[in-house]
């Protein structure tokens, strides 16, 4: 049987009697838009994170495209974020009409180099759009800071980080709005599509309200344009109200996993050798994948197979050297550690009902092969 990066399956056959009973939930409440469920997970999905509002839509990349909205970005503006992430996060910011804006990354831990923002910022930029990358969250103290002195706005791409905190804050908190998706593969994942804006502005939580629904204040009138259909499915909220209960459950197993990894392949590191995830000072990583690096990556991937082991590259193309985006100017180049990494990097199996023989298997596996590359 193949092991692969990701599969729900273990977690449907654990968890399928609350997942049925929360199906049954919406389809007997008369109300299948709109109703109890996504008002519900909306209060409960604030309250977790400690902020006063939460909106679901439809997917993680309206979350990011709404959200920029509802802070007012469009056509003409400018907004600061990082290639190494999914193309979702440079489509919504293309989705509002404003141009993407790259830095590069840190070497060590992959995530947004804030050191190289300030040099970004022109007359044109309205916003920085740091990626919480892997499960571990980028730093924001000075992200904050440079906002704060240059009147931008910051929306936090939250898709990879449910439940990350830093320096004991929780991810999605410290800018003017974050944005989250509920794609099954996530740390908090539904059972199709999903996503969701938090804020503690009131303003922003309205604007939000309105976009995702056609622009309308009230039904059938329209306030502003453009306005969207992008709510949230009742039953994909039912069911990540009853998710959302385990979240905290669900990122201590990913943390056991990622724990069994670090112990079993800790000989393989070194120079030359496997390089595994690193955590930033203050982080607390949930772990959305396991991220390792090797300079024979595509080698080492070609040779699992032969163990029924089927691995991911989590990105294989950076976002600046697809030719969707060729109209932004980014050469060859223009972002070294971005582009070398997106050379080594890929993904090891990671979920919380990864079993221990699975695992074990990886391990050996890797053992086997790093031996013969």
């Amino acid at each position: 049987m193949t092991t692969r990066v990701w599969d729900y399956l273990p977690e449907y056959e654990q968890e399928r009697a609350d997942l049925l009973a929360a199906v049954e939930t919406v389809f007997e409440s008369g109300q299948l838009i709109l109703g109890k469920s996504v008002q519900g997970f909306e209060a409960e999905y604030a309250a977790y994170h400690g902020v006063g509002h939460c909106v679901g839509v439809d997917n993680g990349t309206n979350a990011v495209k709404l959200g920029l909205q509802a802070l007012g970005i469009g056509p003409g503006d400018e907004v600061i974020t990082v290639s190494n992430t999914a193309a979702p996060t440079v489509v919504a910011i293309a989705g509002t009409g404003a141009t993407p804006v790259f830095v590069d990354v840190r070497e060590d831990d992959y995530l947004m180099d804030t050191g190289q923002v300030a040099d970004a910022v022109t007359p044109r930029t309205k916003a920085l759009l740091p990626v919480h990358l892997y499960g571990q969250c980028v730093d924001m103290a000075p992200l904050r800071r440079l906002a704060d002195e240059r009147g931008l706005a910051v929306l936090e791409d939250c898709a990879q980080a449910h439940g990350a905190r830093q320096n004991g804050r929780t991810a999605g908190t410290t800018g003017n709005a974050a944005a989250f998706s509920f794609y099954p593969t996530k740390v908090l994942g539904a059972y199709g599509d999903g996503g969701a804006v938090i804020t503690d502005d009131p303003g922003i939580d309205s604007n939000l309200r309105q976009l995702r629904y056609y622009g309308m204040e009230k039904v059938y009138y329209v306030v502003r344009s453009p306005g969207h259909n992008a709510r949230l499915d009742e039953v994909q909220a039912e069911i990540l109200r009853h998710k959302l209960r385990r979240l905290d459950s669900y990122i201590a197993g990913r943390r056991r996993v990622a724990n069994r990894y670090e112990e079993g392949l800790a000989d393989l590191t070194g120079p030359g050798g496997l390089t595994l995830p690193s955590v930033a000072e203050g982080n607390e990583h949930v772990y959305y994948v396991y991220v390792v690096r090797h300079p024979r990556r595509d080698e080492i991937i070609e040779r699992l197979k032969r163990y029924d082991i089927s691995l991911n590259i989590s990105y294989p193309w950076p976002v600046h050297t697809m030719s969707g985006f060729a109209d932004l100017g980014y050469g060859e180049g223009s972002l070294p550690v971005t582009e070398r990494l997106a050379g080594e990097i890929f993904s090891l199996p990671m979920y919380p009902s990864l079993s221990r023989d699975r695992q074990d298997r990886v391990i050996d596996a890797l053992h086997e092969v790093l031996a013969e590359v």
